[in-house]
């Protein structure tokens, strides 16, 4: 018979080799086991409110922080800091003057075009207590396409910045003509029919308006237009429900973030990833947010140590730039532990992690619109997301094979999607069911039908259509690799290459044009180039091509460089050819066709030398 001692020693060694083996074959096990219960955890507070009456959205979340912690710090801005209590009293004055003055019903959408201050987030939520949609413009857009946005969402109020409100001089009489009230965060303004703000609210009251006039009895109602720019050239109003901006705002707290963290916002908050997940995350906790109206690479880490900030969100770029910033003795100073964002590059984080010290980096993989978020919660370098187990019985996703020539998903002998598999890149694609949704876009069925892929795998199944190519490792590693179709990414922004050739059509000496992204060394994403044939009789004018895409382009969307061909290669359906293009990106060597480089110093597009790309792909000429 074995003595209690051998029974002991046998049963630990069994206990270790179990654990060696977990840690040689499934190592991220704990790791992903602790994450999914965290995300279950929140996901079962989701489906309470979804079964229950009481349906508690953001704005209901930051009028109960409000009240629980009214003196604690929710915003510094400019070096002023402006408590829960501030915001909501600030808000609760917005709600008073549209509910006096503004002739807002519940329901309706408001349009906002505001640079990142308080005030945004004031105006935002005071539209929010009163029941209204809310449309975040992008600042950078150009005429054209803000009255497309409204055509969009339907709004017919449109509350505009101090700062941004002669960015508009042009079409203000469109906007009047449009039945369209324009609302000025100013004291007094000289532009006729626009109605100032900023005086009313020194007099309106701060008292809360009816709970009932924000209450909703589904969490999927939507209750922000948040613009995206797509295939389609002009911005896309992508519906934004109260469960996605719950979703959202979970981020931080799931990366285990609490109420003692200060966060450090530049991104605009007319993107997602700043108002829903920071400004909502922020909220979640009861946490401190650092608000930037502009990113600035000399201020970052000042300003993270002048806050004591923990947490910071980034895209890939905004690491870059801090990167390529003059080292300094006092670099790894400061109290950031953690890092929210996507788009990181493998060397730019190696590089960030050199400088600034062993920051935890959280990528986040998911669009605006889509159905999908990956979260890379082990901060493995190089990767947007972790897959495992766990997560495929929950989301139902897919990598298919893609043919990059004909620009579309192989099909097999039944016209059905294959798999691609494991380490190899594919398109991928979301499974829409009730568990996850795909809202599309406002105003538009036929965009909204278009990032939809039916009949995949089975006669009447649906995917969400992300448009990205990703690949997924043996250890459920998930990697970005390039994005499809006719949009690519540049500065942080997506560029709708439909938008641009349509604009570059514009010019008298155009005959046709065909717009694509490349890569440029040290850059994240892709700039924009062009491949353009002259009209016959016309040459090619630098200083007028220039002069046309600053006035109708934003700079994220201006190509960098232009070639201009005899004829544009096309697909067999017709389409134009930007694999090839792409391929063979803007070296002059390379390149028989005449090379033209967006030059601001000049205001002309200049001839792209063999000097001036070195200069470019050296990282000496500022893009």
């Amino acid at each position: 018979m074995l003595s209690p001692v051998t029974w002991v020693t046998a049963l630990l060694a069994g206990i270790f080799s179990v654990h060696v083996a977990q840690r040689l074959r499934f190592p991220y096990f704990w790791n992903d086991l602790f994450f999914l219960l965290k995300i279950i955890r929140y996901g079962i507070r989701l489906e309470i409110y979804k079964l229950t009456k009481r349906v508690v959205t953001v704005i209901d979340r930051f009028i109960e922080q409000a009240a629980e912690i009214p003196n604690k710090t929710f915003l510094i801005y400019e070096g002023a800091s402006f408590t829960y209590q501030d915001i909501d009293r600030r808000s609760n004055k917005v709600a008073q003057v549209f509910a006096e003055q503004g002739n807002i019903k519940k329901g309706d959408t408001v349009a906002m075009l505001m640079s990142n201050e308080p005030d945004f987030v004031s105006v935002w939520f005071g539209l929010s207590k009163l029941g209204c949609s809310v449309a975040f413009l992008n600042i950078n857009i150009k005429s054209r396409s803000v009255l497309h946005c409204f055509n969009c969402c339907g709004a017919k109020v449109l509350i505009v910045g101090a700062d941004l409100l002669d960015t508009l001089e042009d079409i203000l009489p469109n906007l009047q003509e449009d039945n369209i009230t324009v609302w000025a965060m100013k004291k007094e303004t000289s532009y006729p029919g626009v109605h100032t703000l900023a005086d009313k609210l020194e007099d309106a009251s701060d008292k809360p308006v009816a709970a009932e006039r924000r209450a909703v009895s589904s969490l999927k109602s939507p209750n922000l237009y948040i613009f995206t720019s797509g295939t389609t050239g002009l911005p896309k109003a992508a519906v934004i429900t109260h469960l996605q901006s719950l979703k959202a705002a979970g981020g931080f707290w799931a990366y285990g973030g609490n109420a003692d963290d200060v966060i450090y916002t530049p991104l605009p908050l007319y993107h997602s990833a700043a108002s829903l997940v920071g400004i909502g995350g922020t909220i979640e906790m009861g946490a401190t947010c650092v608000l930037k109206k502009k990113f600035s690479a000399s201020q970052f880490w000042s300003d993270c140590r002048k806050h004591n900030v923990t947490i910071f969100q980034y895209i890939g770029e905004l690491c870059r730039y801090l990167c390529n910033q003059p080292k300094g003795e006092h670099d790894k100073e400061h109290k950031v532990y953690m890092g929210v964002g996507n788009g990181l590059r493998q060397d730019v984080w190696r590089e960030f992690h050199r400088r600034f010290g062993k920051i935890r980096m959280c990528e986040l993989y998911g669009s605006t619109e889509g159905n999908l978020c990956f979260m890379n919660h082990v901060g493995k370098i190089g990767s947007v997301g972790r897959s495992n187990f766990f997560y495929k019985i929950i989301f139902k996703y897919v990598l298919v094979k893609y043919d990059m020539v004909r620009d579309e998903p192989v099909k097999n002998n039944q016209g059905f999607c294959e798999a691609v598999n494991s380490g190899e890149t594919g398109l991928l694609l979301s499974k829409i069911n009730s568990q996850s949704p795909f809202f599309g876009y406002a105003g538009s069925k036929q965009l909204t039908e278009k990032k939809i892929l039916r009949n995949v795998f089975a006669t009447g199944d649906a995917y969400f259509n992300t448009g990205d190519l990703m690949a997924e490792d043996d250890e459920g590693f998930i990697a970005f690799k390039d994005r499809v179709g006719d949009t690519f990414r540049w500065k942080g922004e997506n560029v709708a290459t439909t938008e641009v050739t349509e604009t570059l059509g514009q010019v008298d000496f155009i005959q046709e044009a065909n717009v694509y992204g490349v890569e440029v060394p040290g850059n994240e994403g892709r700039a924009g180039m062009a491949a353009i044939i002259l009209r016959p009789d016309f040459s090619f004018d630098g200083k007028k091509m220039f002069d046309h895409a600053v006035r109708d382009l934003p700079p994220y969307a201006r190509p960098l460089f232009i070639r201009i061909q005899e004829s544009m290669e096309m697909t067999g359906t017709f389409k134009q050819q930007k694999f090839q293009l792409v391929a063979s990106g803007f070296n002059p060597s390379a390149i028989e066709d005449p090379l033209y480089f967006l030059d601001y110093a000049q205001k002309c597009y200049v001839p792209l030398t063999s000097d001036v790309y070195q200069s470019v792909v050296e990282g000496k000429c500022k893009l």
